[in-house]
């Protein structure tokens, strides 16, 4: 059913843990622009395909492929080197940090010439000059750059970590859960987010239980099932019923008529 190249794509991922095999020939595709949602139930193995993608661990058979060429990843900085950004649902980010140190957190910019280079001064006016842009790009508001993170709503807070994974990913930003522990105001608000990333042209991964978030925002839907990827389907075409009864087992991928699948 894919018919543009896949940005991010995986095929026969396969990833045991003594004899449990949490990933049993996954497969995945991404596409340019969209916004790609993930879902399972408890065990079908999302977590760790997102782990696999995001290069926190190392699958044991299977090929992964960036813009259509195999890539390997040995740990989550080999991904981010590639462009792939993951906003965690811990947000780990620095609470006594400001916006702008938090932004620039482990990719702070140094000082031109000597002050940079030997003294290792960092450059705090375009650190912050760049956070602000990329936030006004966002269209995040907030008062001050230079506040504390600890200072800000849950809901601001995720969009400093989203806007951090926005900055710096070249190919996809991967989002787990980030409307967990929020209200219905603050959840709406990264919704809003999510979708301005992907306007920008950025294709996003979002993990998520929440059905109706799923089914507002998602231009296709990943349904994981027993390690492998049970079906790929049209949130505009399907009920989600019939999601949730491909998900949990209670209908076979077979049962959906073809304009459900994507």
């Amino acid at each position: 059913m894919v018919t543009a190249t896949p940005v991010l794509q995986a095929r026969g991922l396969i990833k045991r843990y003594g004899h449990v095999t949490a990933l049993d020939g996954a497969d995945f595709d991404l596409l340019p622009g969209e916004i790609l949602a993930v879902i399972g139930d408890n065990g079908a193995g999302k977590s760790t395909l997102i782990k696999a993608l995001s290069g926190a661990l190392v699958p044991d058979e299977g090929e992964i492929r960036l813009d259509g060429k195999p890539v390997k990843f040995h740990s989550p900085n080999d991904a981010r080197r590639e462009g792939i950004e993951t906003v965690y649902q811990d947000l780990a980010v620095a609470p006594a940090m400001t916006i702008a140190e938090n932004l620039f957190l482990g990719r702070e910019l140094r000082k031109p010439g000597v002050l940079g280079r030997l003294l290792g001064l960092l450059d705090k006016k375009r650190m912050l000059a760049e956070t602000i842009n990329h936030m006004k790009d966002l269209q995040i508001g907030i008062r001050s750059m230079k506040q504390a993170v600890e200072t800000l709503s849950g809901g601001q807070r995720q969009g400093v970590a989203v806007a951090r994974s926005a900055a710096f990913a070249r190919h996809v930003v991967i989002m787990d859960e980030p409307t967990a522990a929020l209200g219905v105001k603050e959840s709406n608000m990264v919704l809003d987010l999510i979708r301005r990333v992907r306007d920008r042209g950025l294709p996003v991964i979002l993990i998520s239980h929440n059905m109706p978030h799923v089914f507002d925002i998602a231009d296709r839907i990943h349904i994981a099932r027993l390690g492998k990827r049970a079906a790929v389907v049209n949130p505009k075409k399907i009920a989600m019923s019939d999601t949730v009864a491909v998900m949990t087992g209670a209908k076979r991928p077979e049962e959906l008529s073809p304009d459900m699948l994507a």
